[in-house]
C-alpha cells in the first residue's frame, strides 16, 4: 500500500488530494513537525530533507509533493495524467511554474500574517509579495479565461498541484477578487468531492 509520511494540514494535502481522486488505497503515516517527528532517523531514512511530504511505494522512496503527484498521475491516475506527450510537458510545466512563481510570495504573506509575531512583522515584505504577485497572476488569469481547467476541458493534476497552493490565499489575506476567472477555477476545483474529503 502507497504511504504518504505528513499531514493534512501541509503540503501533503495535495497528494492526499491526488490519491483522493485517483481512488487507489493508501495510508497516512502522521509526521508531527511540532514534536520532531521529521528529524526521527526511521523518517529521515525517507527523506533525508526533514520535511514533508513524502511517499514511499514499494521499494521507490520519494520527496518534494509536486514530484510525488505528477509521479502519482503517471503511474495510477491515468484520468489525471495527459494521454499526449504535449498535455503531459504542459502539466509539468504548470505545476513548475505554481511553485517557482506563485507559491513563495504566498508564503511569504502567509508567514508575515501569522507566523510572525506582530512586533516583528515586516509590512513591507508582505506588499513586495502581493506586488510580485500580480504580473503572475494576470498571467493565469490569461490561461483560464477561456477554459475550465489549465490545459483545457479536462481536470489534470495540474489542476491539482497550481490550485492547491491557492489553499492559503485566504489566511494570507491576497484577495483573487481582481482575478474572477482564477477565483471561479480555485472554487470549482476545491470543492471537488475528493478535496472536500480531507476538511
Amino acid at each position: 500500500m502507497i504511504k504518504i509520511y505528513g499531514k493534512v494540514r501541509s503540503r501533503a494535502s495535495r497528494c492526499l488530494w491526488a490519491l483522493e481522486e485517483i481512488g487507489v488505497p493508501y495510508e497516512l503515516v502522521t509526521i508531527d513537525t511540532d514534536k520532531g517527528d521529521n528529524d526521527k532517523p526511521e523518517f529521515l531514512a525517507i527523506n533525508p530533507n526533514g520535511r514533508i511530504p513524502a511517499l514511499v511505494d514499494g521499494e521507490l522512496k520519494l520527496f518534494e509533493s509536486m514530484a510525488i503527484n505528477l509521479y502519482l498521475a503517471r503511474k495510477y491516475g491515468k484520468e489525471l495524467w495527459p494521454a499526449d506527450e504535449a498535455g503531459q510537458a504542459l502539466a509539468v510545466q504548470w505545476s513548475f511554474w505554481g511553485v517557482s512563481e506563485i507559491e513563495q510570495f504566498l508564503i511569504t504573506m502567509l508567514a508575515q500574517e501569522l507566523f510572525t509575531p506582530a512586533d516583528q512583522r515586516r509590512p513591507d515584505r508582505a506588499q513586495d509579495a502581493r506586488e510580485a504577485l500580480v504580473p503572475r497572476m494576470t498571467v493565469l488569469e490569461g490561461q483560464l479565461r477561456s477554459r475550465p481547467y489549465l490545459l483545457g476541458a479536462k481536470f489534470t493534476i495540474a489542476d491539482i498541484n497550481v490550485a492547491s497552493i491557492f489553499s492559503v490565499a485566504h489566511l494570507a489575506k491576497f484577495d483573487l477578487a481582481p482575478y474572477p476567472s482564477v477565483r471561479k477555477w480555485v472554487e470549482s476545483c476545491m470543492s471537488r468531492p475528493a478535496r472536500t474529503r480531507l476538511q
